[in-house]
């Protein structure tokens, strides 16, 4: 089995999802395909990917890392700590936070993956409701 195909399928699985899969969710999507693939094999994938910034990987509170295809626009996430809910808000939302940080300190910040965790709105709700 050829590396690239492993890889082409994982890119197809990702842009397919749009969404976080773990690599279990991954090898598993991909095995129903190629049921010889072993998950060694596309894990191994994916941390080829994310070092050639194809995919990211993130922790999004979890208890596994998430993969996700990378596009041309940079977007990062708020992740519900209450129900998991993830909101994506684009590179124009943290860009001014950024730059205060790298003048501050001095610092060129290069993530293209900032998760932020905190609680919803509906979550807010539910918890003032308590």
């Amino acid at each position: 089995m050829k590396k690239s195909s492993v890889e082409q399928l994982i890119l197809e699985i990702l842009s397919k999802e749009n969404t976080h899969l773990t690599s279990l969710q991954v090898f598993e999507e991909i095995r129903e395909r190629l049921p010889a693939v072993n998950s060694s094999t596309v894990y191994r994938a994916l941390e080829r990917m994310s070092k050639r910034g194809i995919v990211s990987v993130s922790d999004i509170g979890t208890g596994a890392e998430v993969f996700e295809i990378v596009t041309t626009e940079l977007h990062h996430h708020l992740v519900c700590q209450d129900c998991g809910r993830i909101i994506t808000i684009g590179q124009e939302d943290v860009r001014a936070f950024f730059e205060v940080v790298e003048q501050k300190n001095d610092f060129k910040i290069i993530t293209n993956h900032l998760i932020l965790f905190g609680l919803c709105s509906e979550c807010q709700k539910s918890d003032n409701l308590s």
